[in-house]
């Protein structure tokens, strides 16, 4: 504020002031509080701000500090998951290819074992591993569907009709088989 005259009106501000401003500053360039319509024009005045405290200036400096502390922390947690992360999918990979290698030489994929292996379980001679996908309705089973090499068989209860048989086999490729 100059203190014989008051706030200095902004040119910059006024050019984007409503013309309805207008007759409250024709006139004049200099403004004090005591002017009549000064709530009015004082968007478009130049009116410096209190100067902050040293302890305003500290707190916004600590909050800052903070907010950059953070981030930084946020931005290692994130760069480590992501090293993890591409470790994992290269892992991933590498296992893939190994699966997809040892197929094309051996014709098949390598079994995966779930928990523990049981060695009682097998024998020289014989064991219970298999190949095939087997579907069982429980009790007395009169015969299966399958498809293909057999490695899916569906068991059933009761024999299908001839009819449903031959469309089954037909539409579908499912052949019937009495056990």
């Amino acid at each position: 504020m100059i203190e014989p005259i008051g706030y200095k009106l902004n040119p910059k501000k006024l050019q984007k002031a409503p013309q309805s401003i207008l007759p409250y500053v024709c006139g004049a360039f200099y403004y004090t509080e005591n002017y009549e319509y000064f709530d009015v024009i004082k968007p478009y005045l130049d009116i410096p701000e209190k100067p902050k405290t040293l302890e305003e200036i500290s707190q916004e400096f600590d909050e800052k500090i903070d907010k950059q502390i953070e981030k930084v922390k946020n931005n290692y947690r994130m760069s480590y998951d992501w090293v993890i992360a591409k470790e994992k999918y290269e892992n991933f990979c590498e296992k893939q290819n190994d699966d997809f290698n040892y197929a094309r030489d051996n014709g098949s994929f390598p079994l995966k074992l779930m928990g523990t292996l049981d060695y009682s379980k097998l024998s020289a001679t014989g064991s219970n591993i298999t190949s095939n996908f087997v579907i069982k309705e429980g009790g007395k089973e009169v015969g299966y569907y399958t498809f293909g090499n057999g490695y899916l068989k569906y068991y059933m209860n009761k024999k299908p009709t001839a009819i449903v048989r031959f469309f089954m086999n037909k539409l579908l490729g499912f052949r019937w088989i009495d056990t």
